[in-house]
């Protein structure tokens, strides 16, 4: 009896080892991050929170106030680490990964299989959006990621979106020369299509608060595509097609004033040299003619009659007048 009590001892005490001792070590992979919790409680850094590091500063006053996070002790990669029974791991991964923005973390079968994203218009059409974001999860705010919301990729993807729709809604090309002399107006997704380099980038400036939000980074957001409905698409190929012929007849126009202009310009330069070419023996005439003056009055006379003798020279007749 004694025998089998001290195995069952034994047994537990060898149980209890691996399970709870051997099976507290543990290690973080290079790519990932982890906190450790206590009876439910994260490790926290006393009296830290979103609001003072710098990420807090993309939140407005109230936005502060509803996403106060505190501060948590993040392991890094390494290990092995060793925690008590008591005590549970999370671990994330924050590597950067890339998302079709289509995409719905709730209903995979949502806007047409995840592939394309609908938005209404300025001018009320509803267009086809495609396109990818790419995203990491905020070592810093790790505390947002895995306690602050239930699902943070649904919350950001739910806030993209959200944040997308408001700017196609209201979005309005800049002014420039060309739309301005233009004599046919491009619709809204003529000039959504042409300015997506400004939409992805107000989608950065606007996603910048996801960081502090719930703990995600969103890193860059690149829409590739925008599709009329079809029953438009018809329609808004010949108002390219006429923008298009408008502004190469603008071009040429103006490439027919500017070669004229500068033609002109080349003509005056030329009149210009030939009077120049013209009044120039004259004025050295009338310098010589000064100096022979200041010589002396006989030296004037000598002058003319020099230049008599040699018009004589050249001259076959000569006719004089008879006194």
């Amino acid at each position: 009896m004694t025998a089998i009590f001290a195995g069952v001892v034994l047994g537990f005490v060898v149980w209890f080892l691996s399970r709870y001792l051997i099976g507290g070590l543990y290690t973080v992979d290079q790519n990932e991050r982890a906190v450790k919790t206590s009876f439910g409680r994260a490790e926290r850094i006393p009296d830290m929170t979103t609001i003072q590091d710098p990420i807090g500063e993309t939140l407005n006053a109230d936005e502060q106030g509803r996403y106060c996070y505190p501060q948590v002790r993040v392991i890094p990669a390494g290990g092995p680490y060793f925690k008590w029974p008591w005590e549970k791991v999370y671990k994330v991964s924050v590597a950067t990964q890339t998302l079709n923005m289509a995409f719905d973390p709730d209903d995979s079968s949502a806007n047409q299989d995840g592939q394309i994203l609908e938005a209404v218009t300025k001018d009320q059409l509803n267009t086809g959006l495609s396109g990818q974001i790419r995203y990491r999860v905020c070592e810093r705010n790790l505390y947002a990621y895995l306690f602050g919301v239930k699902s943070p990729i649904s919350h950001v993807m739910g806030y993209f979106v959200s944040v997308l729709r408001e700017r196609i809604a209201n979005f309005e090309a800049p002014k420039t020369a060309e739309s301005e002399t233009a004599a046919v107006i491009g619709i809204s997704i003529n000039d959504l299509r042409k300015n997506l380099t400004d939409i992805n980038e107000h989608m950065d400036r606007e996603c910048q608060s996801a960081e502090a939000r719930y703990g995600i980074v969103l890193e860059a957001s690149l829409i590739t595509g925008i599709d009329p409905p079809p029953e438009v698409e018809s329609a808004l190929a010949a108002i390219n097609t006429a923008h298009n012929q408008v502004s190469s007849d603008i071009s040429l126009a103006q490439a027919t004033a500017d070669q004229k202009i500068e033609q002109s310009k080349r003509a005056v330069e030329i009149e210009t040299l030939k009077a120049q070419a013209e009044v120039e023996p004259l004025r050295q005439m009338t310098a010589q003619l000064a100096d022979l003056k200041h010589s002396g009055d006989g030296a004037l006379e000598s002058y003319l009659r020099n230049v008599r003798l040699s018009l004589y020279n050249r001259a076959q007749q000569v006719i004089l007048e008879a006194k």
